[in-house]
């Protein structure tokens, strides 16, 4: 994180966790404690704390205490939390997720993972910060702070997704296909008169740019159930379709309090949020219908289930091409816009291509 020194909390009653840990991070600044209560006053002490590792189930003060405390105070808000849990504690991971951590890892813990996802949540709090600097002097470097801001939302874009990546590595070809299949849809709603006003340039731009991120709240799942190679049971499936209210979280995570929304982040949430409602009502999280689906939703429903259709997955093999229109095609006015339908078959043939060229 450029030249300041980065100060990592470790918070674990087993000493020999917390020496293994501190052993691979020589190169940062390493604070310790042994219980909630003693990593209050560290980090009280030290209100520039980067990254705290928490485990959970500790005396005096367990981890779910101290995320609560952090919650409740913005002195903290800036602080990164990542939980460490026992192997079959999946309750406690969503449950600490949902308070306000951004990532977890199972003890025992995999050091070569632990690490990548400290590297990745760093660059994100430096970019984070990178954002913030670049706001100060936003008014007198507008135009030569454009581009730089570009790189940087595109940057904090590809990290997140690259916390997905991690774990599933099928999803870099499903990332790639989606992105290129919702710019080619949008370049063809571009020539509809119902779609022309709203499809602008830029627009457009944020829609393929943030397509990446539909699925980012995965890592908030469990991997024995995001890389099942099976049926979901209901229990599993009511878990899994939380991914959705975790991106939703870990988007609005990035921004800076009292600060204008960024349209990238705007269209990325209503990516997230929506893209698994369905056209008929029945789908979630929220259950809203038709037109009251935000576009990008709309959009992103029909090409996320295409693709997942063309896909092998863990969990099946793939469809044909020919088959999967079909499906798509009796999903018309149910699952699917119409309108979005008419101009997705309409494209079906560079559909095809750009599903050849990256598929697995």
């Amino acid at each position: 994180m450029s030249d300041m020194v980065v100060k990592i909390l470790i918070v674990d009653d087993s000493r020999t966790d917390r020496l293994i840990i501190n052993n691979m991070l020589t190169e940062f600044l390493v604070l310790q404690a042994e219980n909630g209560l003693e990593a209050m006053r560290i980090i009280d002490e030290n209100l520039d704390i980067d990254l705290i590792i928490l485990d959970l189930n500790m005396p005096i003060m367990n981890g779910f205490q101290v995320l609560e405390t952090l919650r409740g105070d913005p002195k903290y808000e800036k602080m990164r939390v990542i939980i460490l849990t026992n192997f079959d504690e999946i309750e406690n991971e969503i449950r600490g997720l949902e308070m306000g951590a951004v990532d977890y890892i199972r003890k025992p813990v995999n050091m070569k993972s632990l690490r990548i996802r400290i590297d990745i949540h760093l660059k994100l709090k430096s970019i984070q910060k990178k954002i913030e600097q670049d706001n100060v002097l936003l008014d007198a470097m507008v135009a030569a702070k454009t581009k730089e801001l570009v790189i940087t939302r595109d940057i904090t874009i590809h990290a997140l997704v690259g916390l997905l990546e991690v774990r599933n590595f099928e999803s870099f070809n499903h990332t790639m296909r989606t992105q290129l299949m919702m710019n080619r849809l949008c370049r063809h709603l571009q020539t509809k008169d119902q779609f022309r006003d709203i499809m602008t340039d830029y627009y457009v731009s944020m829609l393929t740019t943030t397509a990446p991120l539909h699925d980012i709240g995965k890592v908030g799942i469990p991997d024995q159930i995001l890389l099942k190679p099976g049926k979901l049971t209901v229990e599993e499936f009511t878990i899994m379709k939380k991914h959705v209210d975790f991106g939703v979280i870990a988007l609005q995570s990035e921004l800076v309090p009292n600060e204008i929304v960024p349209d990238f982040i705007k269209t990325a949430i209503e990516i997230v949020q929506n893209h698994h409602e369905r056209f008929d009502g029945l789908g979630y999280p929220r259950g809203i219908k038709g037109k009251d689906i935000p576009l990008p939703g709309r959009l992103m429903a029909i090409i996320d289930v295409f693709d997942a259709l063309i896909s092998r997955r863990v969990y099946k093999l793939a469809f044909g091409y020919e088959e999967s229109l079909e499906i798509i095609k009796t999903a018309n006015g149910t699952q699917f816009d119409p309108e979005i339908v008419q101009a997705f078959l309409e494209i079906s043939e560079e559909i095809r291509q750009i599903s050849k060229q990256y598929l697995q």
